[in-house]
């Protein structure tokens, strides 16, 4: 396999793969890494291993894909001599990259019970090492570096989708274990809009630091005049578009959302339940009651355009969306160990917000070239854009310009609802 990194970002800053900063690099390769091993240490062996739905991956497979990446990626490209953990390894790692040859089926990550999870662990740390220590003899190839920064960054994403996964897990056991305890309270928040002109924006990313290769390049985009709400959507609201009939009006849903409703007899976010009358949620801390004031998550697409409608509102597209959120200044604050949206007045780190922006590239926009080309560009169908970080975002990694992107039906996600509104 040939990876040629010349369309990697440009913007990924030469500054941050400079010779000072490259120094700093393994401290922050570990840092990343360790955090992966972190998250999984609340688990049994035994939530390493299961898939109960074909969209969830186990932890384990997480753990081990993630490190071929970096095997991948980086050293069997640029450490002379290396000699792969084991060839089955880029079979049953590899997620989707076809130009690496065969790979698992995604809904059959479950069905291996082998290699065993202390079979990854050795993994890991075997590729760590060997990292490591190429890191320390190749701190000035630019090249190198670069497919390092965006490998820790996938990591990163596969930090919050082992959360995603972790919950979906638990869930689906008949006690609904918590992940770690927690204890929060949600306080009401008064509706506030913030109104933008009609003009000419620049939309995408911008500056050295990094960035996917989705996020450029930036570009113009005319706006007309609207407005977006700063708080997001509650569960109380939520309940009252429930308890108002929302799910039996097909007058409020798309038509493909109708049949979604329909067919899979929604009739709440995912993971509610009701219990003596009262609606209640699993969340990683485990089973609470639906708090009011908290920020609805768990919805898909098609829940949270029909909520808009019913709002007599809209979803916003992406373009105004990352504008409010360059205005926020929660773009630099620090995260909370919850694991859970409790703050329906806070802008980022809480929910993923879906947009009316179908998942699409940019004017001009390059994809990486080799393996990597395939990170983004060939998703760009039938997906619709999210924004805002959630919970589960690990600590700086997310931004304003950041495009998250799922099917309109899937809600294992923290996703959640910003309404928008024309005038």
């Amino acid at each position: 396999m040939n990876i040629q990194t010349d369309a990697l970002n440009t913007n990924a800053g030469r500054a941050e793969h400079s010779l000072s900063r490259a120094y700093t690099l393994s401290e922050r390769y570990q840092q990343v890494r360790d955090h992966s091993l972190i998250l999984c240490a609340p688990l049994q062996t035994e939530d390493f291993v299961v898939q109960p739905h074909a969209e969830v991956s186990p932890p384990k497979w997480h753990l081990a894909h993630t490190t071929w990446f970096f095997e991948q990626a980086i050293l069997k490209q640029f450490s002379q001599g290396y000699q792969v953990f084991s060839e089955d390894y880029s079979r049953l790692f590899n997620s989707y990259y076809k130009s690496a040859g065969e790979h698992w089926l995604q809904s059959e990550r479950g069905q291996l019970s082998r290699p065993t999870v202390d079979e990854i662990y050795n993994y890991r740390r075997t590729v760590d090492k060997c990292l490591l220590h190429l890191l320390d003899e190749e701190i000035s190839n630019s090249e190198m570096l670069e497919v390092l920064e965006l490998g820790l960054n996938h990591e990163q994403q596969h930090q919050e989708l082992l959360l995603m996964d972790i919950k979906r897990i638990l869930a689906t056991n008949l006690s609904m274990p918590a992940y770690t305890e927690a204890h929060w309270s949600a306080p009401e928040v008064a509706e506030h809009w913030t109104e933008f002109p009609e003009g000419i924006y620049e939309i995408g990313h911008e500056g050295d630091s990094f960035a996917y290769d989705n996020e450029t390049p930036r570009h113009k985009q005319y706006l007309h005049r609207f407005s977006l709400r700063d708080n997001t959507v509650s569960c109380g609201e939520f309940i009252e578009f429930i308890d108002a009939g929302g799910y039996s009006n097909p007058g409020l849903w798309l038509s493909q959302g109708w049949d979604w409703v329909r067919h899979n007899q929604i009739t709440a976010p995912f993971y509610w339940f009701k219990k003596d009358g009262i609606w209640h949620q699993y969340t990683l801390h485990g089973v609470k009651p639906v708090p009011a004031h908290e920020p609805v998550v768990h919805v898909s697409y098609f829940e949270a355009d029909a909520f808009a409608r019913w709002k007599g509102c809209r979803l916003p597209v992406e373009a105004e969306l990352e504008l409010w959120l360059e205005e926020q200044p929660e773009m630099l604050s620090p995260r909370t160990a919850l694991l859970h949206p409790n703050r329906a007045e806070q802008a980022i780190n809480q929910v993923w917000y879906w947009t009316a922006s179908h998942y699409s590239p940019y004017p001009g926009y390059q994809p990486y070239s080799g393996m990597l080309g395939e990170y983004n560009g060939k998703f760009m169908c039938n997906q619709f854009v999210l924004r805002g970080g959630c919970v589960a975002t690990p600590a700086g990694h997310y931004r304003a310009s950041y495009r998250n992107f799922y099917q309109p039906e899937q809600r294992w996600m923290f996703s959640g609802i910003k309404l928008a509104k024309h005038h």
